[in-house]
């Protein structure tokens, strides 16, 4: 479901983004990105994690992200929405298939064109 460039991004937009995260509703997360959105997580090869181009990996990504813990869950505990940017703050909780335990604090610094993201970038605080 493409939405309008023309649209501005809302705090309400980011927060639809979060409710669908809270759901792990892929269909909805990747409706939320442009045909060439981009996630970059936290972790990976490369300084900035490893990032995940169109619709077809970031669904990929978090397909598998959502089978391999599928009690994950972030809180917010801070949004802001500053033009065409926003930053989600958060408390994310899981148990890996594995049985082990994760639980970290992080953010997520978006862009968008009008409602649509163009890059959701993840950032964490490491423990250990």
């Amino acid at each position: 479901m493409q939405k309008s460039v023309d649209k501005p991004v809302t705090l309400e937009r980011v927060r639809e983004v979060g409710e669908a995260f809270k759901r792990r509703d892929v269909d909805a997360i990747v409706s939320f990105f442009a045909d060439d959105g981009e996630f970059r997580n936290a972790k990976g090869p490369a300084i900035w994690g490893r990032s995940y181009t169109g619709k077809a990996e970031i669904r990929a990504f978090f397909e598998s992200l959502f089978a391999n813990s599928p009690d994950v869950t972030w809180r917010h505990t801070a949004e802001y929405v500053i033009g065409d940017r926003a930053v989600t703050e958060w408390h994310r909780t899981a148990t890996l298939t594995t049985g082990e335990k994760q639980e970290w604090l992080g953010c997520d610094l978006y862009t968008f064109r009008g409602d649509m993201i163009v890059m959701k970038d993840t950032y964490i605080k490491v423990v250990g």
